[in-house]
């Protein structure tokens, strides 16, 4: 198995993950009885995602604390990140839910950051400037 070493590029995209996802954790937890009627989204939808993004957090910031990056490791957290933004749009179109407009544009756009999110560490892999071990 290869190593990514000195990657900073890929390591800051990580730690923005990881601060990202904790921030819209921590929101969602903590605000879920404000959120609900803001976004139009069950309190308990929106706690269980908040809940659900604690050990991702952990998982991601684990990830960018270790020298070398373990690519394995790296693709795991991208396929996590499609699942979500696809999960995200999945929900939208269920119509198991009924978001407000303000609602249908907060999924969206988490979405389309944490698909970002991927798509930078996918680049952070194949940057030439790292060396691979």
């Amino acid at each position: 198995m290869s190593n990514v070493h000195s990657n900073s590029f890929l390591r800051n995209v990580l730690v923005l993950d990881a601060a990202a996802s904790g921030a819209t954790g921590l929101l969602l937890v903590a605000g879920a009885g404000v959120l609900e009627d803001l976004l139009g989204l069950p309190v308990a939808l929106l706690r269980e995602a908040g809940l659900i993004l604690i050990p991702y957090v952990a998982f991601v910031a684990w990830a960018a604390t270790r020298e070398p990056i373990a690519p394995r490791t790296v693709w795991a957290i991208i396929a996590l990140n499609a699942l979500w933004a696809l999960a995200s749009v999945g929900l939208l179109m269920s119509g198991l839910v009924a978001p407000t407009a303000l609602g249908y544009a907060f999924v969206i756009a988490q979405a389309a950051v944490v698909a970002l999110l991927g798509e930078l560490q996918y680049w952070g892999l194949k940057r030439p400037a790292a060396t691979l071990a």
